[in-house]
This record gives structure tokens, sequence and C-alpha cells, in this order.
């Protein structure tokens, strides 16, 4: 784990996708998304992302509230239409 700055403690991609019980690739593919807040490091030919502890609890905490809303489906069973 990163040293905390300021009170806060900083992750790199591996540890953050650890600490979500996820994938490295699918931690960067909810950065793409908007759904876990990243920060990029500047001066690199590859994206290098830093992630706080704090904005990953928070992520976890909106896709546990998402969860409890159940939407009907969109399309009723007999207006599938058959290919």
């Amino acid at each position: 784990m990163e040293p905390s700055v300021e009170g806060q403690e900083w992750l790199i991609a591996a540890e953050a996708a650890r600490y979500l019980r996820v994938e490295r690739r699918t931690l960067l593919l909810w950065v793409r998304q908007g759904k876990v807040k990243g920060y990029p490091l500047s001066g690199t030919k590859r994206h290098v992302w830093r992630f706080r502890r704090a904005d990953l609890d928070q992520a976890l905490l909106a896709k546990s509230a998402d969860s409890v809303i159940i939407a009907p489906p969109t399309v009723l069973p007999k207006e599938r239409r058959k290919f």
C-alpha cells in the first residue's frame, strides 16, 4: 500500500482491484466507464493509475444501493420477437 498523504490512503491498480475483489482489467474498465474514480499520473507513455480508498468505498456503497433497485424488464415475454 502506498503511504497516506494528508490522511488519504492511495492504492495502485493491483491493490485497488484486490480491495474490490475484481480483476485489474475490470477495475480499469470501470474507470473508463466512470463507475470508479481513478487518478492518472502524467509524464508516462502508459497510463499509470492511483486510487483513493475512500473513492473505492464510495463506489462500493453506490453499487450496493443500485443493486437494491429492481427494474421491470423492458420487453415483456409475449412482446418478444422470434427470429
